[in-house]
């Protein structure tokens, strides 16, 4: 198949060539080539590579060709998920373990071009090889740490039009043709940006790991007793299927064999297997995907899967996975933020909030250390929305609350994971970030800062309160069944011995035996009672100015204490960090926030210190230009518009 192929013949093509040349193989037209053609195709392919190749190996017969690719020629399908200490191992990935080994460079020989050239004018336009035992992906799970894409067991076709893929093609056993995918013309189609220097993708894209563990304020707050229960979370936007068919305008820079989604998951799943993160939270989870081929393949990977799909018509939603060797289940809390007849919560956007606990190694004695709260969310996309956004959020937080509050009134540690399509630095993010926002009156569009509507002559504007009591979120963002005292007396009498003076004359009156319970068992409603009704007792001019029975500020508030994983900017480049590339325009919009300890507030912003869960170390972001030299995302290394997110972090174990 086309779609399966590119990921054999990514392994070739990107190792030795510059992305010049790469977009332009991508970019040649389809076609069934005259054999002159293909005489010239393969004699230039052969003047421009071969002379790199290994020598002394024979020529292997045709319709019998097996390769071996060596770690040499592996170096360009690291991609950017191999840090430094890796490249000095890399495992060999055979093609084809059953058939005759050999190398590319035996494709030089003058032999070898006249069996080749003879052979392809004797095939059918869509005549194919077919691996045995293929898969659905291409991408296998190695058994060693560092993990390289492999091209076993894929179904092939051959491509007459690339000089490479001909050297691939030079024999077929397989008699029956597979579909066809179809493609989708790019006439207008344009990179964003020319490659200035002719340097490999996986150099460009290259994610370097920073060990935050050896920093001096880490070091000072692990002592020397005291061990951590270590642990590796992910968070990734993976780019749902039917998003990227419904939206193709977004990405008129791609080609689209790489858009398909048998080129995009051996390339996803490569990437997650390579991290191999404890937790792994991901957005744009195509439903039947998740169901057909991700979570049986995390099964795999001793992943234990949660899946939540978006409400109404939507295809994609959020799953949590984590080791199950490293965590039990306590419990597990879907997130809807659909809630009919509320404006504010009309979108069909979900998330997912688990509490974990870690399980540690035998031999530790009498240890224990704290559960895990991890949730994950993807939050509405629309720029103008923000009145949207911010009550998602706040009943997200108001779930983790609940999940993650200790009988005591604390918190268990928290990790919040997600894309929440607000910028670093708007009021969304502060508001997480600082625990508190005062929004009312602010327009709706500068919550998520993503664009500013500033020149429009009319905006939407955020008023207090921003949901109505019936949700039953106060404006801290907690359930109000969580957050207010009970009141003495309420529950004296049962509902029983209420309801037998329904229907007697007594019923009016008050039995001199009762105790008078203002509210309940007086006989006529007083002013007070009416003062203290939430909304309904003021005229509806005012509604704005109460919540839930007290005057309502315009502010909300949260006492979860979390701070970012990312920080946004990258010094060495004196540039911004970004997430993704939304029409050849970097931004962030993916994060992960953990639970830390404040330490000051200096001008609204408050200072954190890490606390029971330390942050030890983060796989680094890239910059705009960077991913504009390679032609942004998606591209052929990178599978979604969105670069996942990866961080370390370590749990204090303490004694019983």
């Amino acid at each position: 198949m086309t779609d399966a192929f590119f990921t054999c013949r990514k392994n070739v093509l990107l190792a030795k060539s510059p992305p010049t040349q790469i977009e332009g193989v991508f970019a040649a037209t389809k076609g069934r080539l005259v054999p002159e053609e293909q005489e010239a195709l393969l004699q230039q392919w052969l003047q421009e590579g071969a002379g790199n190749l290994p020598s002394s190996e024979s020529v292997p017969a045709v319709r019998k060709v097996s390769v071996t690719l060596t770690s040499d020629w592996l170096e360009g399908s690291e991609l950017l998920m191999t840090s430094l200490s890796d490249l000095n191992t890399s495992p060999e990935v055979t093609r084809c373990a059953d058939q005759q080994l050999s190398e590319l460079n035996a494709l030089a020989s003058s032999e070898l071009q006249d069996h080749a050239v003879a052979e392809l004018a004797r095939l059918p336009a869509e005549e194919t090889v077919s691996a045995a035992g293929s898969v659905p992906w291409a991408a296998e799970v190695p058994q060693t740490d560092h993990q390289t894409a492999v091209c076993a067991g894929i179904n092939v076709e051959v491509l007459n039009d690339d000089p490479a893929v001909l050297a691939w093609s030079l024999a077929c056993d397989a008699e029956t043709a597979p579909p066809v995918f179809p493609t989708r013309p790019i006439q207008d189609a344009v990179p964003f940006y020319p490659v200035p220097t002719e340097v490999p993708y996986h150099e460009i894209l290259w994610r370097d790991w920073e060990d935050l563990s050896v920093q001096p304020c880490v070091l000072e707050q692990i002592s020397k007793n005291t061990s951590l229960f270590e642990f590796r979370v992910m968070s990734y936007n993976i780019l749902a299927q039917d998003l990227v068919e419904q939206g193709l305008d977004l990405y008129v820079h791609c080609h689209p064999d790489i858009l398909n989604w048998n080129y995009r998951l051996p390339n996803l799943l490569q990437e997650i297997q390579h991290w191999d993160p404890d937790v792994l939270c991901l957005q744009e989870v195509q439903e039947n995907h998740y169901w057909e081929q991700l979570e049986p393949t995390f099964k795999e990977m001793g992943f234990a899967c949660f899946y939540k799909r978006r409400t109404g018509t939507k295809t994609d939603g959020c799953a949590v996975c984590y080791k199950d060797s490293r965590f039990q289940l306590i419990s597990l809390s879907p997130v809807e933020y659909f809630r009919p007849g509320l404006d504010v919560l009309n979108r069909d956007n979900v998330g997912l909030v688990l509490l974990l606990q870690p399980v540690l190694p035998e031999g530790l004695g009498l240890k224990a250390v704290s559960p895990l709260c991890v949730a994950n969310t993807h939050v509405l996309f629309n720029p103008r929305r923000g009145d949207i956004k911010l009550a998602q959020v706040a009943l997200l937080l108001a779930e983790i609350d609940k999940i993650a509050r200790t009988t005591e009134g604390s918190y268990y540690p928290v990790i919040l994971c997600g894309d929440l399509n607000s910028v670093p630095d708007s009021p969304l993010y502060k508001f997480i970030r600082n625990g508190e926002l005062s929004y009312h009156g602010m327009p709706a569009w500068k919550v998520s800062g993503q664009e500013d509507f500033s020149q429009q002559l009319y905006s939407r504007k955020l008023l207090a309160p921003l949901w109505p009591s019936s949700l039953g979120v106060t404006d801290k963002c907690q359930y109000v069944t969580l957050c207010q005292p009970k009141k003495l007396g309420r529950r004296q009498y049962s509902r029983d011995f209420l309801l037998q003076f329904r229907f007697c004359d007594v019923a009016c009156e008050r039995p001199r035996q009762l105790v008078l319970l203002e509210g309940v068992t007086d006989a006529k409603p007083v002013a007070s009672v009416r003062e203290h009704s939430a909304v309904t007792a003021v005229p509806k001019r005012h509604n704005a100015l109460f919540f839930f029975g007290k005057q309502c500020s315009g502010v909300i508030q949260h006492g979860l204490n979390l701070t970012s994983v990312y920080s946004h900017f990258l010094p060495q480049r004196g540039r911004p960090e970004v997430t993704t590339m939304p029409m050849g325009l970097g931004a962030t919009v993916d994060y992960i926030f953990y639970s830390a300890e404040p330490v000051e507030n200096k001008a609204g912003r408050r200072l954190y210190k890490d606390g029971a869960l330390k942050l030890l170390g983060r796989l680094s972001l890239l910059s705009e230009d960077v991913l504009l030299m390679a032609n942004g995302l998606p591209n052929p290394f990178c599978s979604s518009d969105h670069l996942c997110l990866l961080a370390n972090f370590g749990l204090e174990i303490s004694r019983l």
